[in-house]
């Protein structure tokens, strides 16, 4: 039996049995954890851990029972505006669902600080630059899963894409062709998708540029649904499975 202290982020919430609930937990050290936080709904600690806070966290594991309490939590990034945004709300469930269900990319330090990057950043952000957020997130996470697409060369010719006006990716290369190498497209055929020039020039920068800089910059809203559609293809693609906050939330996301 012993105690110990993290940062963390709480993740879900579940109810069980009449007073507890099971926490999913978020940390840099052992990615995610689940404890039992014990208590009625007039328990401090109820009204501390609630979805996507963060801060320093103590638990108290019984190794021969297989347990793990959680005791305190000194909170230290609330995120007021999701109650009142239902976007930032379902976002932030669907970066956690992504977290949970590839287990951190085998990366927990990297994967705590990106999701609690886009949590602080949608916080201070208005709900159209929280989409853009969100982007940047699974546009980075795919570089975490190591599935993200090379935007730089043409994955036939290696023409830069730097200054085409298109490109199309092409799912069984994991990869995109310039205009040159765009192959006709069989009847019937779904198997790629097409990106401006616009949309590969910003991926680009997320790849390759500081946050702070990326974020100076400004694109339109045909891009933003490109990307996102994109993105949204890659992150499922890559993690193969569904995302119920998607499914519930797709007339939101």
């Amino acid at each position: 039996m012993r105690s110990s202290s993290t940062l963390a982020t709480i993740l879900t919430l579940k109810q069980s049995g009449e007073n507890n609930r099971t926490v999913t937990l978020l940390t840099p050290a052992d990615g995610i954890v689940w404890a039992t936080l014990y208590g009625g709904p007039k328990s401090r600690l109820r009204s501390l851990v609630s979805p996507f806070n963060s801060g320093t966290v103590w638990l108290y594991r019984d190794e021969t029972k297989n347990s793990c309490k959680l005791t305190d939590f000194d909170v230290k990034s609330y995120h007021p505006s999701f109650r009142e945004n239902l976007f930032k709300t379902y976002a932030a469930s669907f970066a956690s669902e992504i977290l949970i269900k590839s287990r951190c990319a085998g990366s927990p330090e990297q994967a705590f600080y990106l999701l609690n990057g886009l949590l602080d950043g949608m916080e201070k952000s208005t709900e159209n630059n929280s989409r853009l957020g969100l982007v940047r997130f699974l546009w980075r996470y795919t570089g975490l899963l190591g599935t993200r697409p090379d935007v730089h060369l043409c994955c036939q010719c290696g023409k830069s894409l730097t200054e085409e006006p298109y490109a199309a990716y092409i799912e069984t290369e994991n990869g995109l062709v310039c205009s040159d190498c765009l192959p006709p497209l069989p009847q019937g055929s779904s198997g790629r998708i097409m990106l401006s020039g616009a949309s590969i020039t910003y991926l680009q920068a997320v790849a390759t540029l500081e946050p702070k800089e990326v974020r100076k910059i400004i694109i339109g809203e045909r891009t933003l649904a490109e990307l996102k559609d994109f993105c949204y293809f890659l992150i499922q693609n890559a993690c193969g499975t569904r995302f119920l906050s998607l499914e519930s939330g797709i007339a939101v996301l």
